[in-house]
């Protein structure tokens, strides 16, 4: 599955991520086109978590909140997931915040390196790949 978190600013970067069941949630560059979103989402079958939202794999939650208000992810840190993965900074990041992983996978726009997170829940090994600037050229 894929997760973005956040600042997709198009319905055709969900369509290029929807061919795996994705969950994404909104960034500050998504605000005026949340509806357009949420109708891309809908027709693709993807997973809208709106501002922030968790979802559950096997026995583990996840919370997905881009990061850039903490009234997005506060809530969802209060809730305790295994995991809160969110975007904004751009900068790739892990680390453990009471019994939550935080992650952030890094950015493919606007990054001084691209970079994306594999993540393995069930061994909760993470990866983070350096992506090629010019990989989608």
């Amino acid at each position: 599955m894929l997760v973005h978190c956040g600042d997709i600013v198009g319905p055709d970067v969900l369509a290029t991520c929807a061919v795996k069941p994705l969950y994404f949630a909104f960034g500050n560059h998504d605000s005026d086109m949340v509806h357009i979103l949420q109708e891309a989402a809908t027709s693709l079958g993807a997973h809208c978590l709106e501002w922030g939202g968790q979802f559950e794999i096997g026995e583990k939650r996840i919370a997905v909140a881009h990061g850039h208000r903490s009234m997005d992810f506060r809530p969802l840190m209060e809730s305790e997931p295994h995991y809160l993965l969110t975007g904004h900074t751009h900068l790739r990041c892990d680390w453990l915040d009471l019994r939550t992983r935080r992650i952030n996978p890094g950015s493919l726009h606007e990054a001084e390196k691209f970079s994306v997170a594999l993540l393995d829940v069930a061994e909760d090994e993470l990866r983070f790949l350096d992506i090629p600037a010019d990989a989608g050229a």
